[in-house]
């Protein structure tokens, strides 16, 4: 693709490196950009540049935040006895999405998978466990909501495995209301929020 400036070309391929962004909607995205108010595109500029730079992470669940401690866990009206265990940040947008789930959340941060070369000590199991064990901890109930996959069931297996000597605290996971293979972020709300309602009891 041939460009009739630098300065496009260089945009269109940043703007490229995002995922479902091929060439020509990144073309016609900075020629977007280039055509609207220049405080447009400023404003957009530095809403990025915060994002990226000023984006902290939650001490106590794990999940993005503006503090050091997310809106979620610092809400008193929230379940604290419930946790929802999740891999990403995106599942808690898709589980709050649903309206059926007010207790908090623990994000690992992914999915244990030893092709891609991550394993326990990459997630944030550890602080899960050590939630568990904590003399104040409020927790009664671990709800495992992480996507029906090969490396998800099998991170729900070691989860499993690492709590099940807290005898005061339930584990269950959520209802196979979501496909195997698929994922939350993906699943209707319908769906997603009878799983989180209809959740079963983990073996242990």
């Amino acid at each position: 693709m041939d460009f009739p400036s630098k300065l496009i070309e260089n945009a269109v391929v940043e703007l490229s490196r995002l995922p479902g962004i091929g060439k020509k909607t990144a073309l016609r995205l900075a020629l977007h950009l280039l055509k609207a108010e220049s405080d447009t595109t400023a404003n957009l500029a530095e809403a990025l540049a915060k994002m990226r730079f000023d984006i902290t992470y939650c001490r106590t669940c794990h999940s993005i935040s503006d503090s050091e401690e997310c809106t979620i866990c610092a809400n008193q009206l929230r379940d604290h006895a419930q946790v929802c265990v999740v891999a990403d940040v995106r599942d808690v947008i898709a589980i709050e999405n649903t309206g059926q789930y007010k207790g908090v959340y623990h994000v690992l941060g992914g999915v244990i998978s030893p092709i891609e070369g991550i394993g326990p000590a990459d997630l944030q199991v550890d602080s899960l466990v050590a939630r568990a064990a904590a003399e104040d901890s409020e927790i009664r109930e671990i709800i495992l909501a992480i996507s029906p996959t090969m490396e998800g069931d099998t991170t729900a297996f070691y989860l499993s495995r690492r709590l099940r000597d807290f005898e005061n605290i339930h584990l269950s996971t959520i209802a196979r209301g979501i496909p195997m293979g698929g994922e939350l972020e993906y699943a209707d709300e319908i769906t997603l929020g009878r799983s989180i309602v209809e959740r079963q009891r983990q073996a242990r």
